[in-house]
C-alpha cells in the first residue's frame, strides 16, 4: 500500500502542500493509518510508536509480523498472545487497505483548506500524548493549528438537550474564562457544547471544536455557520480523515481528545447516562481535574452532574473563579473576603467616613489600632478599592461592599 502511495507524484506534492515541513513519506503513512484504523486503535498506536508510521504499514500487511529491524509481534505489542492480537488487527485493517481512500481524504482536505498536524510538529498539542498508544496518529485541522496549544485550556461539555438554565450557566462560565485568555474546548454539538463555543466567540476568545466525523462535513449541519466562526477564531479538528461520517463509537472516542486537551473538564448539564459522563471518565482516567455544575435536584438534566459529584469526586463549580481553581490557579481574594480574613480591616473601615477625610492618626485612635498597623492596612484597602486617599486624609470608598 505504501509503495503505491509513494509512487503517486501528484499525491506526494499534495501532501507536501498540506504539511509543508514534513517528510511526505511520513505524512502519507499517517494519513494511511488514519484511513486504516478507527480512532484510539492501540495496536496501530503501538506499531507506529515502535517502528514509525511507514514501516508499521508494511508490517501490517506483510506475510509475517517481523519488521526490517527484526522485531516481531511479541516484541512490539506488550500483550498476551501478541501474534493473535496482530492477526485480529490485520483483519480489521485489510478491508480498508485502499490507496484510493487515502487519495480521496487528502484531496478533500485540500478542497476545504484543511491542514495536517503530526506528532512532533511545533503546533502538536503534547497534552494528547498522555493518551499513549491510544493517541491520535494525526489531526486534520481547519483553522489555526497553534490554537491547540493555548494555555490554560478547559473542556466544557454537557447535554445536547440542554435547559435554559444550563445554557445560561455555560455562557457565563465559558465567556468569563475565554475573556481571561483560557481556551474553550468542546465537541461542537447542540446544547451545552454550542453554548460554550458561542460564549467564547462572543468575547473574542479562542475555542476548539473536536468533531466525530471529517472536518469537511458540518455535523450537526445546523452548526455549519458556528463552525465557520470557530475556524476564524480557533480551529475545527478531527482525527478521522475527510469524508468520514460520525458514528456513535466515534463520538465516544472523540471525547477522549476533548478530555486530554483540557487542563480541566467541566460538565454543566448531563443526564444520568449522558455521553458527557464518558468525557468525564476520560478526564478522570488521565488525572485531569473534574468539575460539575449543580442544578435543581428535580431536573433530569442535572442528574449526571450530581452523580459525578457523588460517585466520581467531581468538584462542585459555580463560577469561573472556581473552575480556574481546578487547574491550580490561586483564587483572587475579593474585598469581602479581605474583610472577613482580617478583623482589623473591618475596624478601620468603621472608623472612616465616605465624606470627610480622616488622618491616619485619627483613624488609629477611632479604631483602637497602632498607627503603623493603620498605615499598612490603608494601603492594602486602597488596592482592594475599599479606601481612597485624599489630600487631607482617607475616606471609605462609596463602592465598598460589605
Amino acid at each position: 500500500m505504501m509503495d503505491e502511495l509513494m509512487r503517486d507524484r501528484g499525491l506526494r506534492e499534495l501532501a507536501t502542500r498540506l504539511h509543508p515541513e514534513g517528510d511526505p513519506t511520513e505524512v502519507l503513512a499517517r494519513a494511511a493509518w488514519s484511513v486504516l484504523s478507527e480512532p484510539g486503535d492501540g495496536v496501530a498506536g503501538s506499531l507506529i510508536a515502535a517502528l514509525g508510521a511507514a514501516e508499521a504499514v508494511r508490517v501490517a500487511f506483510a506475510g509475517d509480523a517481523r519488521s526490517r529491524a527484526g522485531l516481531d509481534a511479541s516484541e512490539i505489542l506488550s500483550v498476551d498472545n501478541a501474534a493473535g492480537v496482530l492477526k485480529d488487527a490485520r483483519d480489521r485493517w485489510r478491508p480498508r487497505a485502499n490507496p484510493e481512500a487515502v487519495r480521496a481524504a487528502i484531496s478533500s482536505a485540500s478542497e476545504v483548506g484543511a491542514t495536517l498536524l503530526l506528532p512532533g510538529d511545533d503546533a502538536w498539542p503534547m497534552a494528547l500524548d498522555d493518551l499513549g498508544a491510544h493517541a491520535p496518529v494525526m489531526l486534520w485541522v481547519r483553522g489555526e493549528s497553534q490554537t491547540l496549544n493555548v494555555s490554560p485550556s478547559v473542556a466544557v461539555v454537557g447535554a445536547r438537550a440542554a435547559t435554559s438554565y444550563g445554557e445560561n450557566i455555560t455562557a457565563e462560565l465559558a465567556g468569563d474564562l475565554a475573556a481571561s485568555g483560557a481556551l474553550i474546548v468542546s465537541g461542537g454539538a447542540y446544547g451545552i457544547d454550542g453554548a460554550a463555543h458561542r460564549a467564547a466567540l462572543g468575547v473574542g476568545g479562542a475555542t476548539i471544536a473536536f468533531l466525530a466525523g471529517g472536518v469537511d462535513r458540518a455535523y450537526p449541519f445546523g452548526h455549519h455557520q458556528l463552525f465557520e466562526r470557530i475556524i476564524g477564531a480557533g480551529a475545527v479538528v478531527a482525527e478521522v480523515p475527510c469524508g468520514t461520517p460520525p458514528t456513535k463509537w466515534r463520538f465516544l472516542s472523540r471525547n477522549r481528545l476533548i478530555a486530554a486537551l483540557g487542563q480541566a473538564t467541566v460538565v454543566v448539564e448531563a443526564g444520568w447516562r449522558s455521553g458527557s459522563l464518558n468525557t468525564a471518565g476520560h478526564a478522570s482516567a488521565l488525572g485531569r481535574p473534574l468539575g460539575a455544575v449543580p442544578g435543581p435536584v428535580t431536573s433530569p438534566a442535572s442528574a449526571g452532574c450530581h452523580r459525578l459529584m457523588r460517585e466520581y469526586d467531581a468538584q462542585c463549580v459555580t463560577t469561573a473563579a472556581e473552575v480556574r481553581e481546578l487547574w491550580g490557579e490561586a483564587p483572587m481574594q475579593t474585598a469581602e473576603q479581605t474583610l472577613r480574613a482580617d478583623p482589623d480591616a473591618t475596624r478601620l473601615l468603621d472608623a472612616l467616613s465616605t465624606r470627610n477625610a480622616v488622618a491616619p492618626h485619627e483613624a488609629a485612635r477611632r479604631a483602637g489600632l497602632g498607627i503603623d498597623r493603620v498605615r499598612a492596612l490603608l494601603g492594602t484597602l486602597e488596592l482592594e478599592g475599599l479606601t481612597q486617599h485624599r489630600e487631607n486624609g482617607w475616606v471609605k470608598s462609596t463602592q465598598t461592599r460589605r
